[in-house]
């Protein structure tokens, strides 16, 4: 924990304590991956069962003091991917290099490659992210990719 700048532990003690929905101190470790992804990181699922997330609410309660060196962990993850390696990805689906792809190809993406969502999962994803398609079913990426990751 030495590692966190005393920015980093006031940044953290504050994202930490929104999920602190009871005000007892602890977090439900089912919310650990919201709570890192507040603080800028972008962790697999893999990744935050790794730092003691849990996949079940009521499993596994964290306190501050536990929470901490679990974020100290996380930023130093590198295997996390940015705005920009995922930008690269999808302009591999971009055949005209005009900044649009088939919607088709992204919700099959999200569903096939990498760390697979469910199909109720694309389709809010899909909902709440993407550009509605034109005619040719194209849709914008880059400003889809934006919305995902914040």
């Amino acid at each position: 924990m030495s590692d966190l700048s005393k920015n980093d532990i006031e940044r953290a003690t504050f994202a930490f304590s929104i999920y602190d929905f009871d005000g007892s101190g602890k977090i439900d470790a089912f919310n650990l991956g919201d709570v890192l992804r507040a603080l800028n990181s972008n962790p697999t699922l893999a990744t935050i069962e790794k730092l003691g997330g849990t996949k079940k609410k009521g499993e596994k309660q964290l306190s501050l003091e536990e929470f901490l060196p679990i974020y100290s962990q996380a930023k130093k993850d590198k295997d996390q991917g940015c705005y920009e390696d995922f930008l690269e990805c999808l302009k591999l689906y971009d055949k005209n290099e005009n900044g649009l792809m088939l919607g088709a190809e992204l919700t099959h993406t999200l569903l096939a490659l990498g760390e697979k969502l469910e199909d109720k999962e694309v389709e809010e994803v899909v909902k709440d992210c993407m550009d509605p398609e034109d005619d040719d079913g194209m849709i914008p990426y880059a400003p889809f990719l934006k919305k995902v990751m914040v």
